[in-house]
């Protein structure tokens, strides 16, 4: 017989268990860092004590408001400090906090509003005219709506709503933070993009919310007091729950409201940034600045990288720059980042492609997750072999609690005891996973599998090409063709006759596309290719 542990009074008390939230983070950081900065915005300079005084009137202006725990409070608001404030305020008032995507049009916005039921919307001077259209709209009860005006973003006040401002200056600065007692409370409802249909609601809960935050401190090596860009959008699964972190580790988030390269150089330059998140599509901004929207800087800069693999080109450009690139992957429903290409001793002596390369991949689960993989259509492992295509399936607390009002889909998605991502990828005997596309972008052309990430990656890798996007043409003999979409990079004169001679060159003939088209790429506001418009294109062309 084994020993027999006597727990007889060893139970769960306010001493030995807190529920965990990020909430307790800024608390801790007000304690800790009082009078160093936490968020700065141009002239807006405010130390963790004034933040947190902010959050705290923010918390008590929604609930004198009549926002109660378990409401909703949506925001429409870019990279600006008010956003970051509601990731902390609008929790402490014991609500769920619903950040729109700015980029959505008027019914899109007016469905997450009825769907999600916000009783209060904060909105930028930039998206009144958006948030008033879209409450319109709504069938559902109308939610208040406050103007939350940029003094330093060029937007005059429209008057015609409370101001954010003025509401913060009315609250209670020693209101009680409503903390939750069950760390699976929800804390935030993010939208998908809802391209093939209505958007899902995705529901985070504090404990991951927590551990997400916590997790990417050691995913991405922070020492305490990092400066972190806001490049992410923070609509965007919460920013990738960055604003969430920098309390953790003393951080300072560096709001940035317009996305451009000379935007992001300055902001390394003269804030000393060390940290940001983006897409490829920043990547390659910087990559093709002209000198005179660069700046130096003695720091390397760690950057996470996702959204769509990047392609080993433009890897091997932004590395001697001074940029330390970490290829990360997720989804809104993993509360963003679930997996790192965590760097081994064993590649220090790769250079150029070889090294970006191995960079390019997905890599493997982050510390919060319990298990990551590749499965086939059975939910078995496919073999480790770089080669076998399977989906991705995700296990662990990083994982959402489930799509608001639509048990359906979400009994679908957790199908198996995982969660189903619909991204197919391999797995390299190493445990390394690389996506070679989402199952709605593989090419099926003569019964053959094309991956259309594989023929961009080679299209990024010639020196006229900015950006490139894949998807299927419709081919009466192959039933689908690879069709190019092709930015050119300013000055450039390859055709699309050089283009296909390029390709020729390093793939198989049938994964050379068929057509090429020169045109500005749609794009998310995260910077992600919307393949969905290309797809329009490619079919009636």
């Amino acid at each position: 017989m084994g020993w027999m542990a006597d727990e007889t009074g060893l139970e769960r008390t306010r001493a030995n268990y807190v529920p965990l939230t990020p909430l307790s983070a800024l608390r801790r950081a007000a304690r800790i860092y009082p009078d160093e900065l936490a968020v700065v915005y141009g002239p807006h300079r405010k130390t963790y004590a004034e933040y947190t005084d902010r959050v705290t009137r923010l918390a008590s202006a929604l609930a004198a408001k009549g926002v109660k725990p378990g409401n909703v409070v949506a925001t429409l608001i870019p990279n600006l400090p008010a956003q970051a404030e509601a990731h902390f305020g609008v929790p402490a008032c014991g609500a769920i906090l619903n950040t729109i995507n700015t980029r959505l049009e008027t019914d899109t916005v007016s469905y997450i509003l009825d769907h999600g039921g916000a009783k209060v919307v904060l909105a930028d001077t930039q998206f009144i005219p958006l948030a008033e259209a879209a409450i319109a709209q709504m069938d559902a009860p109308k939610p208040l709506l406050v103007e939350v005006p940029d003094a330093h973003g060029g937007h005059p006040a429209t008057t015609r709503h409370p101001t954010y401002e003025d509401m913060l200056a009315a609250a209670d600065p020693a209101f009680d933070w409503i903390m939750p007692q069950d760390e699976w409370e929800s804390i935030a409802l993010n939208y998908t993009s809802g391209t093939t249909g209505r958007p899902k609601g995705v529901v985070y809960h504090h404990r991951g919310a927590y551990l997400n935050a916590m997790g990417q401190v050691i995913s991405w090596r922070m020492v305490l007091r990092p400066r972190y860009l806001t490049i992410v959008p923070l609509f965007h699964c919460n920013g990738w729950c960055h604003t969430w972190m920098m309390p953790m580790v003393g951080g300072r988030l560096v709001c940035c409201r317009d996305i451009t390269a000379p935007a992001i150089f300055d902001a390394i330059a003269d804030e000393g940034v060390t940290h940001f998140g983006g897409a490829p599509i920043v990547l390659n901004m910087l990559i093709n600045a002209p000198p005179d929207q660069r700046r130096s800087f003695d720091q390397t800069v760690e950057v996470f990288t996702a959204g769509a693999p990047p392609a080993p080109a433009t890897l091997a450009k932004i590395e001697p720059m001074g940029f330390n690139i970490t290829q990360v992957y997720g989804l809104t429903e993993t509360y963003g980042p679930a997996t790192e290409c965590t760097w081994g001793a064993q590649w220090e002596g790769l250079r150029g492609s070889e090294r970006a390369a191995i960079k390019a991949r997905q890599g493997v689960a982050m510390p919060i997750f319990e298990h990551i993989t590749v499965v086939d259509d059975t939910g078995a492992q496919v073999p480790m072999d770089g080669k076998t295509q399977g989906e991705i399936a995700i296990r662990g607390n990083g994982v959402m609690k489930g799509y608001y009002k639509n048990p359906e889909a979400t009994a679908d998605a957790f199908k198996g005891g995982y969660f189903r991502s619909g991204d197919i990828a391999v797995q390299h005997p190493d445990g390394y996973i690389q996506i070679s596309d989402r199952a709605k972008d593989i090419i099926i052309s003569g019964g053959e599998n094309i991956s259309s990430v594989e023929v961009e990656g080679v299209l990024m890798g010639h020196p006229d090409v900015n950006l490139a996007a894949v998807v299927a043409k419709p081919d009466e003999k192959w039933g689908e063709v690879p069709c190019a979409f092709v930015e050119l990079k300013p000055g450039a004169t390859a055709d699309a006759a050089a283009l296909m001679t390029y390709c020729r060159q390093h793939l198989a003939g049938f994964k050379t596309p068929k057509a090429v088209v020169f045109q500005e790429l749609p794009k998310t506001s995260t910077g992600k290719i919307q393949k969905f418009e290309l797809r329009k294109i490619a079919k009636g062309s």
